[in-house]
């Protein structure tokens, strides 16, 4: 018998964790024990919950209630948003792997999970979503779309903005990718169709990975990112190595007709040192759907600049993007099971 606990929370359900729990190759019989991580809560309310899991990790939060009295003797344990702590890993004594149905892993004790040698598996749920979306972002911002339409929507009928000077087809513009994880390549992908030139980069990336994927792309350091892209766009993780990487001596760098996009996480980027270069116009504009403060606060100076567009954290957020990440994982899962290695484990 293969015990597996679920935990669920107001944005996928543990009856759909349980689903996809049942679904997974383990050659014995699988009973799978349900819980709940403030379920109960609204999606505007579960939001602060999320918040809280990416500003502070899994540590100091509060965890299922009950779960550790059944973690002794779990040996898988599947989760959406709920955390991992230090105490619940060294509970689960027995746990031979820590399913995670999203793509961050904030909410999960990596660390720990590695010193009692657990695999960590995750799925990028909703890879699609955010790479059209940020090829969305930056048609919007360069073309103006967002900009005309609230103009018209406040009684305007502009025609020329701040980047007059600058407008152009994407097809003439050189896109930089900071990351090539599961969104950057797609994204390389949609690009390459419209003929744009793309170039990135990421130092875990091997030129053997790229190959295997089919992958054709110019790799080259962070420096020439920045000095070279009409447009630099952000699909890099949050570490604590990442956190501020993107600063004055990188965005200084950027050429005066260039774009910002930044669909990742908000505190990739140094605030401050952003909102520099765009008031002074030292780049053409930026788009962001993260923020440093969610929701974004009523006197924020990026809520006065023309240079910006602005959206509220929605490139991932699909009708289908968020419920089927448990049948995601389960197909990760089972190919780990088969393969006995995948390219999603965390050690």
């Amino acid at each position: 018998m293969i015990k597996i606990i679920v935990v669920g929370d107001a944005l996928v359900s543990s009856e759909n964790m349980e689903k996809a729990a049942y679904m997974l190759h383990l050659n014995d019989e699988i009973k799978v024990e349900k819980f709940e991580w403030f379920s109960e809560l609204s999606k505007d309310e579960f939001q602060k919950k999320i918040l809280l899991i990416e500003s502070s990790g899994s540590e100091n939060i509060p965890i299922p209630d009950g779960i550790l009295a059944v973690l002794p003797d779990a040996d898988y344990l599947l989760v959406h948003l709920a955390p991992v702590s230090q105490t619940m890993v060294r509970a689960g004594t027995n746990l031979k792997m820590i399913g995670v149905s999203r793509g961050g892993l904030e909410n999960i004790n990596i660390q720990e999970a590695a010193k009692h040698n657990i695999p960590v598996i995750h799925v990028i749920r909703n890879a699609v979503p955010v790479a059209e979306f940020t090829l969305g972002l930056i048609l919007a911002e360069t073309r103006n779309i967002a900009k005309s339409h609230y103009s018209i929507k406040t009684g305007g009928w502009e025609k020329e903005f701040s980047n007059a000077f600058y407008k152009t087809t994407l097809s003439n513009l050189k896109v930089g990718l900071v990351g090539l994880g599961n969104i950057g390549k797609l994204l390389v992908e949609y690009l390459q169709a419209l003929n744009i030139e793309v170039q990135a980069y990421d130092p875990f990336v091997s030129a053997e990975e790229l190959m295997r994927e089919n992958i054709t792309v110019k790799k080259v350091s962070l420096q020439e990112i920045f000095e070279n892209s009409d447009i630099v766009s952000l699909h890099t993780r949050l570490t604590e190595e990442t956190t501020g990487m993107i600063n004055k001596d990188l965005l200084f760098l950027m050429k005066k007709n260039a774009y910002l996009i930044n669909t990742a996480r908000a505190k990739l980027v140094n605030k401050a040192d952003l909102l520099e270069v765009l008031q002074n116009k030292k780049i053409a504009g930026a788009a962001l759907d993260v923020f440093w403060t969610e929701p974004i606060p009523v006197n924020d100076p990026f809520l006065k600049l023309d240079n910006v567009t602005l959206t509220a954290h929605i490139a991932g957020d699909t009708v289908d993007a968020i419920t089927r990440s448990p049948y995601l994982l389960k197909n990760v899962m089972n190919d780990y099971f088969a393969a006995g290695f995948s390219k999603m484990i965390i050690h």
